[in-house]
């Protein structure tokens, strides 16, 4: 026995006292390892830049504003990360090829998942690590698909009365979705992808984009990091994620992500809203008031019940969590540890 006196422990009854554990912080609990920005940063090491500052403006999104500065700071080292990361799953292929006897083995594209909120930024970060990734010394083939595509056509969701959950899990058709992703797994030699247009709102009939071997395939989209219900019986049922070999997860405040969407609103009711095509020409001529009051309503219904629910609860089974600023800066990096 032992007795505690002024926090000490002492013996008691010619018993020795335990050690004390030591306490255990927040951060040694911790599946990443986070790192500031200039700490991220200094991870670029010999990286060569690849991308001019022209380049950078044609690659972001509107009202999604970034600098050559952040694609050094941030995004030279991560595709030096990456770099190694896929030769590393490339040498692990190998290496199982040769353990199964395999005389030939087809190529097994690396999968990248990119998840995050409405607004967040999620299509100019795609579009940034594609660019780099493909600029690699060995110019590997690199493509890139939204998950926008495999939203139930609109036609399919007004049956099913889910037009104002579009963007909700049950909005896609998951099982479409991952046959893709396991014939890309598979390497089959030619895979289909349906295309989505933003400025009619809706699935293009009839259009696909066919993706062809890459040794990289970004797959980007709100909910791609969502598991799926697991089944009572055991049952295999796949998550999309499943197919991922790496992922990122793009992060921000809420009140900035609700900021961010609201601009973006007023800046395609000026821009693409103006189109005669557009699914919301009719939103054009609303006054900035009406503007922001319906905008305002289309977050709140829709996408922050979106986010709460579905989108920021994926968020720690990303490998890689970047962490915007107010001014869409990246200021915070984690990283999953391995």
């Amino acid at each position: 026995m032992y007795e505690r006196i002024g926090g000490e422990p002492l013996a008691v009854d010619g018993l020795a006292a335990a050690p004390l554990p030591a306490p255990v912080s927040e951060e040694d609990l911790s599946p990443y390892r986070t790192f500031s920005r200039d700490e991220w940063a200094k991870l670029r090491a010999d990286t060569p830049l690849t991308l001019t500052a022209a380049d950078v403006m044609q690659l972001q999104s509107l009202n999604d504003p970034v600098s050559l500065d952040e694609v050094i700071a941030i995004y030279l080292p991560l595709s030096r990360l990456l770099s190694l990361y896929v030769a590393a799953a490339q040498g692990l292929f190998r290496a199982t090829q040769r353990f199964l006897l395999a005389d030939k083995a087809d190529k097994v594209p690396y999968i990248i998942g990119l998840a995050g909120s409405v607004a967040v930024g999620k299509s100019t970060t795609a579009r940034i690590l594609k660019a780099l990734l493909a600029r690699w010394p060995n110019t590997p083939k690199v493509d890139l698909i939204t998950t926008d595509g495999f939203l139930w056509p609109n036609a399919e969701l007004t049956r099913l009365d889910l037009m104002n959950r579009k963007g909700f899990p049950e909005s896609y058709d998951t099982a479409r979705l991952l046959r893709f992703l396991a014939d890309i797994k598979a390497g089959k030699p030619s895979v289909s992808a349906p295309l989505y247009s933003h400025l009619v709102y809706d699935v293009v009939p009839g259009e696909e984009m066919v993706v062809e071997r890459p040794d990289i395939l970004i797959v980007e989209g709100l909910n791609v990091l969502q598991p799926a219900r697991l089944p009572r019986d055991g049952a295999a049922i796949p998550f999309v994620s499943d197919f991922f070999d790496f992922s990122v997860y793009l992060d921000a405040d809420e009140e900035d992500l609700h900021r961010w969407y609201l601009a973006r609103f007023l800046k395609l009711r000026n821009t693409a809203f103006r189109d005669p095509l557009s699914y919301f020409r009719r939103y054009a001529e609303l006054s900035d008031a009406e503007a922001i009051d319906f905008a305002e309503g289309l977050w709140s219904r829709i996408n922050l019940v979106n986010l709460n629910e579905n989108v920021l609860p994926t968020r720690q089974r990303a490998s890689l969590i970047l962490r915007k600023g107010a001014s869409h800066r990246i200021e915070q990096v984690s990283l999953r540890r391995l």
